[in-house]
């Protein structure tokens, strides 16, 4: 056994010729009788105390205790009692992501998270607490970002089971699952749109719809294009930084996900290109790199604010993108000149990646190399976003097997 249960209530006695005889302690009748004593892994003494009639329940639990450290399912009663939020919030500390994606989880935990399940030891969790707060979660929040927020709190509890606060992730049960994805499916700008959207744009930044609608790239990486990533000759464009927000500081930063790739340039792209870079030559800018006090890094950008500075995101979606969507009839005006522009979520200038995509579908490229361009983790989430703009396949089997009875016609 891996210690022994002792009775507070009694203690052994020897007298001058050495017989032994139990007495009462000082305990007698008060408090908690047995206590389970056992030493654990770290050589440390530890212990849990029983009611009086408990003896075999205490005896039971240091036995099982026994078994968990020799099958390596020990967890330290003091470590299983620590909280979620107190586990999460010294995890986050050592966790290495970037500072945006940090401000991020944080967020995300503080809203979704802490205040349904952060006050409950780590050892108390059972997959129907997980069960339950993920039905909450599928009532506050959309389910795309649901899963993420989902994702966040399950590698907490990893690391928490790497830790050694809980012998399994309740997460990993077969009952628990992820937030349902949103049924809504994208629906791509036509062409008259996006041509439409770019006509209503400053001429200083009608360029920005080329590089989302031609090339697929994100906002941030848009942005933070430099002269050099274009390769006029080979017609590419690589695609190896963005500008982004770090803690509300301008940043240059690898895109997102790391996904460094090369894009496709298209002759109509390249040209529209050349010729904004014609009229507005590009300028040096020196920033930091994926953090505030990162080192120093300078890039010629493709794309200036009209005072020589980089482009604010928030500047170019307000007095830019948005107007240029009204002005299009996507959405309605602002009622005032003091009222700001209805949120556009779903005309964001990610639709122009949508375009993009199925642009490229509809034109016959395979799956994978949308992925590769788009800078998909991987080829499962680009056929999950886009499965549904693929051209049917069922013309093409007709006419295959149509050929086929048309070449052996003779001999039937």
């Amino acid at each position: 056994m891996a210690g022994h249960v002792q009775d507070r209530w009694y203690k052994t006695e020897t007298d001058t010729n050495g017989k032994e005889s139990r007495v009462k302690t000082d305990r007698y009748g008060t408090g908690l009788r047995y206590r389970a004593r056992y030493i654990g892994p770290d050589g440390t003494e530890k212990s849990k105390s029983f009611r009086d009639g408990q003896k075999r329940l205490a005896e039971k639990w240091l036995s099982k205790t026994e078994t968990d450290m020799d099958s390596a399912q020990y967890v330290d009663p003091r470590a299983a009692k620590t909280t979620f939020q107190q586990y999460t919030e010294k995890w986050l500390k050592s966790h290495n992501v970037d500072p945006v994606t940090m401000e991020s989880m944080r967020s995300q935990l503080k809203l979704h998270a802490f205040p349904h399940i952060g006050s409950r030891p780590l050892g108390s969790f059972q997959p129907g607490h997980i069960r339950e707060w993920v039905a909450v979660l599928e009532e506050s929040v959309a389910g795309s970002y649901g899963r993420t927020i989902y994702a966040n709190v399950r590698a907490a509890f990893s690391a928490a089971v790497d830790d050694g606060h809980l012998a399994r992730n309740p997460f990993s049960a077969g009952s628990v699952r992820p937030p349902a994805l949103d049924a809504k499916r994208v629906v791509p700008w036509t062409a008259e749109r996006v041509f439409a959207v770019r006509r209503a744009m400053p001429e200083r930044y009608r360029a920005i719809v080329d590089l989302g609608a031609g090339c697929g790239m994100r906002q941030g990486e848009i942005l933070g294009v430099p002269v050099d990533a274009i390769d006029f000759d080979a017609q590419t464009l690589h695609v190896g930084q963005q500008l982004k927000l770090s803690y509300s500081k301008p940043v240059f930063a690898l895109p997102k996900g790391g996904k460094v790739r090369d894009v496709p340039l298209p002759g109509p792209v390249a040209d529209i290109l050349r010729a904004h870079m014609k009229l507005h030559p590009p300028v040096e800018i020196t920033l930091p790199w994926r953090t505030a006090d990162g080192p120093k890094v300078t890039k010629r950008l493709v794309f200036m604010a009209p005072g020589g500075n980089h482009v604010w995101r928030t500047s170019l979606n307000e007095e830019a993108w948005k107007p240029a969507l009204v002005e299009a009839g996507i959405i309605a005006p602002p009622k005032t000149k003091e009222d700001r522009h209805e949120a556009a979520r779903e005309h964001g200038m990610h639709a122009l990646r949508h375009f993009y995509a199925s642009a490229l579908l509809d034109g016959g490229e395979n799956i994978k190399a949308v992925s590769e361009y788009l800078g998909h983790s991987n080829a499962a989430l680009t056929l999950r976003i886009y499965a549904h703009l693929m051209p049917s396949s069922q013309e093409r089997t007709r006419g295959a097997i149509a050929s086929v009875y048309d070449a052996a016609r003779f001999e039937l």
